[in-house]
């Protein structure tokens, strides 16, 4: 499940509402064990998601660094020839 939480720190543009969403709900599934609560949770579940993404936002605006932006592109293409490697596919 967690494999999909991305870094978003330090890229240029900077990390979009959906993808701060994204990443709080794949922790709270990660955490809680479960990729979709029952309905009894479900309350519980959405709280700890707006939770998560509100404290992510502030995190990322406070934290600073003298690194030059990271390019997404670049950054998805590396991840797509390490995928190839480890898997044996051609990139």
């Amino acid at each position: 499940m967690c494999r999909n939480i991305k870094t978003l720190h330090n890229f240029e543009p900077p990390a979009t509402e959906d993808e701060i969403q994204a990443a709080a709900l794949q922790y709270v599934r990660k955490v809680s064990g479960s990729p979709k609560p029952s309905q009894a949770n479900a309350a519980a579940f959405a709280r700890a998601v707006d939770e998560v993404a509100r404290v992510t936002r502030h995190l990322l605006a406070e934290l600073v660094t003298a690194a030059p932006p990271r390019d997404r592109e670049v950054e998805a293409a590396r991840a797509r020839e390490r995928a190839a490697k480890r898997f044996g596919r051609a990139a």
